[in-house]
């Protein structure tokens, strides 16, 4: 019965290495492609907010490799060790894509608000999610009638909640990385060679999230085939 979802898992795994793996060498080598400004990530990041008008949100330094992120609770840009701190075409991207979600937040994105009106459902679902749906098919989930089914597709919801998350992330991710370049280039801030690498980071940090969209629709289909297609048959 869980061959197919072995075998999806084990595909969707590699897909998700391969462009980490990418991703991990696009960054390293434009890590080394020097900023002529001589600007650090910190800074960039601080004069994108302040060309924009934001003044409410603070550039802090985060521990990790790639944990840079927004928060828009505590209006933080938070920028990894490596990306505050250096001043190269990696860093650039990254700084000015975090803030991108910042302009996001500040000019009231409709993509973004929505996304973070399910961060607590999707906390919640994510979880409990595959748990519901394993139980309901181990009691026959499968069958016409029984607790079992009504358990799956309980999981099925949540879990469809879950995948929609993910799929809105892509227009978040696409549109803070469209709002950094545009910035980087209508300012003059990069050269061209610097530019281009900026732009390719993005686009292959861009990719993991296609991947995990890809992923999550991927096995949300699987299952609802599995339990409502089992059903159909009956």
């Amino acid at each position: 019965m869980f061959a197919g979802y072995y075998i999806l898992i084990i595909i969707i795994g590699i897909a998700s290495y391969a462009v980490g793996a990418k991703l991990k060498s696009k960054f390293e080598h434009y890590s080394k492609v020097h900023l002529r400004n001589g600007m650090s990530g910190a800074e960039i990041a601080t004069k994108m907010l302040q060309d924009n008008g934001i003044y409410d949100v603070k550039v802090i330094s985060t521990p990790g490799h790639l944990t840079d992120h927004y928060d828009p609770t505590k209006k933080t840009v938070n920028l990894s060790e490596a990306v505050y701190n250096q001043r190269n075409a990696a860093a650039a991207a990254v700084a000015a894509h975090e803030v991108g979600h910042a302009v996001q937040h500040a000019q009231a994105y409709s993509m973004l608000k929505f996304r973070s009106s399910m961060v607590p459902v999707v906390s919640v679902s994510s979880r409990f999610a595959p748990m519901l749906i394993f139980l309901g098919l181990i009691m026959g989930g499968m069958a016409q009638v029984g607790v079992g089914w009504y358990i799956a597709i309980a999981g099925l919801v949540m879990m469809a909640a879950a995948t929609l998350f993910s799929v809105i992330t892509l227009p978040v991710e696409y549109d803070a990385s469209n709002r950094a370049l545009a910035w980087l280039k209508n300012k003059n801030m990069l050269a061209p060679q610097e530019y281009d690498g900026a732009k390719d980071s993005l686009k292959w940090a861009a990719r993991t999230y296609v991947v995990a969209a890809i992923g999550a629709v991927a096995t949300l289909l699987y299952y609802a085939m599995l339990i409502l297609g089992g059903r159909s048959r009956d």
